[in-house]
């Protein structure tokens, strides 16, 4: 083992000491990934929320800044993309477009659809957001080899391949 014993070593202590016949070697890293998750989304809500946005704000801002060729989508690739419910896709829609960082167009290949579009403004709000973050998050990382980066992504690329399905799916 490296580094200290953390907040996980105990708990998995505790629950061999409760359940001696469970494996606890799996907790060992869900756990860490979950706490490590959680301390993710604590830090990105308060660089996003400086820029008056939240974590699923971003992620619409940055999907549709990301799509080619001209930073639109249908509301159905968004949801479908950022594995929201409909009604929850046009809610934060509604709260964008309010904002002035998102526009509903007509889709010129089908009259009864809309295309969201990331406005200018959006672009640049969403672009400084993401900058700052990502600042933020390679203290995460600080210490950390090249090496041992690309080992712990592929690991954790194996994980997510587990849990999740295949993009497209």
């Amino acid at each position: 083992m490296t580094g200290e014993r953390d907040w996980i070593d105990q708990v998995v202590e505790r629950l061999a000491d409760l359940q001696p016949d469970l494996s606890s070697d799996v907790y060992q890293v869900t756990g860490r990934i979950a706490r490590i998750a959680t301390r993710i989304a604590q830090r990105q809500d308060e660089v996003f929320g400086r820029y008056g946005l939240n974590r699923g704000d971003v992620g619409v801002l940055n999907a549709l800044r990301s799509s080619l060729p001209a930073n639109r989508l249908s509301p159905t690739q968004l949801f479908r993309g950022l594995m929201l419910s409909s009604a929850g896709m046009t809610k934060r829609l509604d709260r964008l477009e309010q904002k002035g960082l998102v526009q509903r167009r007509p889709d010129a290949n089908d009259r009864r659809s809309i295309i969201i579009e990331l406005t200018p403004g959006g672009r640049r709000l969403v672009s400084k957001a993401v900058a700052e973050n990502t600042r933020n998050e390679a203290a995460f990382l600080k210490g950390f080899s090249p090496n041992e980066r690309r080992v712990l992504t592929d690991l954790l690329r194996r994980v997510l391949a587990r849990v999740e399905p295949a993009s497209g799916d």
